[in-house]
């Protein structure tokens, strides 16, 4: 059976489309094609862009109110991560994930962020400002969950984790884990956030600061290997395929 061939406007109906800010509002040194680039990572994480169904670049372009150019640059590098497939003629289709592959990448995560949210908690964080931008970003979870913007979610709980993970002084760790967590996705947080049951995950984060301010590196490593496994055993929902 071929694949469906949709309009972007479709599975986004009724929500927030991609990240809720300006397209105008590029960071420094940040191109349209980055930006558009982060949505789309973004809507892919949170499920709105459906694994199996086929996007053209000229879709969403006129959805973003943009060419099709930066879009179509966005898909290519989305391809080089595994995310999407070009599919000739037609326009991208996002890779669908087996059960199996989605427990292999929540296995190599667990293996991989516990121990070193243990080591930053054993270290400490010894920047107030980082710390009070993880804060931040811990708040704007929690109002992202209780506003039930699933796509805004999903941005900030990547930015945060990177940014936490990123104390623990290994870039190669944070780009590996970057790639892990695009590509396991957050299945079924749309249906999460209709149901408001994001707001419990949402604090996780907030208690994650809590332990690792407080030196807790037992707590803090158990803390984030139950959100793992929640964010497998909960949010992983339907979606994905069995072998």
């Amino acid at each position: 059976m071929s694949p469906a061939h949709t309009s972007i406007r479709a599975p986004w109906e009724g929500h927030h489309v991609l990240i809720d800010e300006p397209l105008s509002a590029l960071r420094p040194r940040e191109s349209l094609r980055d930006v558009t680039l982060r949505r789309l990572q973004a809507a892919i994480m949170s499920g709105y862009l459906k694994p199996g169904t086929v996007y053209s670049a000229r879709s969403i372009g006129t959805q973003l109110g943009i060419s099709a150019t930066p879009v179509r640059e966005a898909m290519l590098d989305l391809v080089k991560e595994g995310l999407v497939e070009a599919i000739p003629n037609k326009g991208f289709r996002v890779v669908q994930l087996t059960s199996t592959e989605l427990d292999e990448l929540t296995q190599l995560r667990e293996l991989i962020e516990a121990p070193t949210v243990r080591l930053i908690a054993k270290r400490g964080i010894d920047d107030e400002a980082g710390l009070a931008e993880l804060r931040h970003l811990a708040d704007e979870l929690e109002r992202t969950a209780r506003d039930k913007l699933p796509i805004e979610f999903s941005a900030i709980d990547l930015q945060f984790h990177l940014k936490l993970l990123a104390y623990g002084n290994n870039k190669s760790l944070v780009d590996t884990v970057r790639g892990l967590r695009l590509r396991s996705r957050l299945y079924g947080i749309p249906q999460l956030a209709d149901r408001g049951e994001l707001a419990s995950t949402a604090h996780e984060h907030t208690e994650l600061l809590d332990l690792i301010c407080a030196g807790d590196a037992d707590g803090a490593e158990a803390l984030m290997r139950r959100h793992i496994r929640h964010v497998r055993g909960v949010w992983a929902t339907g979606d994905s395929t069995d072998e």
